[in-house]
């Protein structure tokens, strides 16, 4: 006598876009902290003292660290998450993430150390780049390959919400901090206190994550048997057009986000003087513009189509690039303001569907290798290095040239979302 086999069990909406928007807000809270801290403190304390300067580029190369590791945690986490399900991998990237800032908090200086504090700190960050390598294609997966038809952009929006309010509770806690104690209390044992505190942001997040099932594309990938033995091979012999084409599609994304984060911090704080609370203070305005612009390109995206959207983002990053230096040159804290809110809705645009665009490239067996790799690989050749040269470019040629270097990448990523194709059927 046979028995019928039980329904796959179904995520209820709410709990999905929780566990995708919980998990990304995690990860970025993580990551923004450390980029904040790569500017205001970890150039004095994990850097031989006496050249401010060489500290400085020597802490936004650590930085750029993660970004290399990045795609390593796409492939680690990729495979697992097209091989054994999108729920056990997340955990495992969660995981990863939480324990390396954890550690980062409780590093020794250079002081103390010597040359093992940059080096155990450069440990620590690669950490940091493996989990979130796995972390936001999993949440990505997790929303879209949830979503009702016709919802897909507006689903995949939630994981990309992650990155505002991961940076509004970064800059949040170095203001309170600032606000509390003096900088040298700050810089002697403050500043660890966000990264060890996320210790407990990670333990919601697993309670979340914890009670999810598997996305029905994943699920109809196990009944039909059609997962590869190895994706990552499969997806550089069969789909090398969409990574490299994602790759770029992503990357003034990329460029603008860590130029109007970093950059513009360091910038801020050095060149026009103003005290870290002060710029802290007007970034976070900035972010609720960056906040606001997500959602805005998510609907618009479902109403005609990823790619065109990501399309009309990237013409306004490429007239934002024309006139940045003029407003952030004037110095004044108005016109600072508008750089900031510009330049993050701006970066809201692009970043709405930038998640659903690379997820449409790839058929659902190496879905969560491939995205996760064009994001991670965009990540490299447009955030790792844009600190860092747009401070050799301002340095050297004057901020009008960072704004060329960023219209640059709007060209480059205009000419790659030319070439998208139609997403392809799950």
């Amino acid at each position: 006598m046979s028995t019928a086999a039980a329904p796959a069990p179904v995520n209820s909406p709410a709990r999905v876009l929780l566990a995708s928007l919980i998990g990304t807000t995690i990860e970025f809270f993580d990551f923004y902290i450390y980029a904040t801290a790569a500017v205001l403190v970890f150039p004095h304390l994990f850097f031989p003292p006496g050249d401010d300067t060489a500290a400085t580029l020597s802490s936004l190369a650590t930085f750029a660290v993660a970004f290399v590791a990045r795609p390593v945690g796409s492939a680690l986490f990729g495979h697992f998450g097209d091989r054994t399900g999108r729920k056990a991998t997340l955990v495992a990237a969660l995981l990863t993430m939480g324990i390396s800032t954890v550690l980062i908090g409780l590093l020794p200086s250079y002081q103390s150390i010597g040359v093992m504090a940059p080096v155990l700190l450069t440990l620590c960050r690669f950490g940091q780049g493996l989990g979130l390598g796995g972390e936001w294609g999993g949440a990505v997966l997790l929303a879209t390959e949830n979503a009702p038809p016709g919802k897909r952009a507006w689903y995949g929006m939630f994981p990309q919400l992650g990155a505002p309010l991961g940076f509004f509770l970064s800059a949040s806690s170095f203001l309170l901090l600032g606000a509390v104690m003096s900088n040298a209390q700050f810089l002697a044992w403050g500043w660890r206190l966000p990264f060890i505190a996320s210790a407990l942001l990670v333990g919601v997040g697993l309670w979340v994550r914890l009670k999810i099932h598997e996305t029905p594309d994943f699920q109809r990938a196990l009944d039909r048997n059609t997962r590869v033995r190895l994706p990552l091979r499969t997806v550089f012999t069969r789909h090398a057009g969409p990574v490299v084409i994602g790759t770029l599609g992503a990357f003034a994304t990329f460029v603008l986000f860590y130029l109007m984060t970093v950059f513009a911090l360091g910038y801020g704080t050095t060149t026009l003087q103003y005290s870290r609370g002060q710029f802290l203070l007007l970034q976070l305005v900035g972010i609720l513009f960056f906040a606001a612009g997500i959602p805005i390109s998510a609907r618009y995206g479902d109403k005609r189509n990823t790619r065109t959207a990501m399309m009309w983002a990237s013409l306004a990053i490429f007239c934002f690039g024309l006139v940045m230096s003029r407003l952030f040159l004037a110095g004044q804290p108005m016109m600072v303001l508008a750089f900031l809110s510009l330049g993050f809705f701006a970066m809201g645009l692009t970043y709405g569907p930038v998640g659903t665009l690379l997820a449409e490239l790839y058929p659902t067996e190496v879905r969560y290798t491939g995205s996760s790799l064009s994001f991670n690989f965009a990540s490299i050749v447009g955030a790792a290095p844009a600190p860092y040269v747009a401070t050799w470019l301002a340095a050297r040629y004057g901020l009008a040239s960072v704004g060329w270097y960023l219209s640059a990448a709007a060209v480059l990523t205009l000419l790659a979302l030319s070439l998208v194709r139609p997403a392809r059927a799950s």
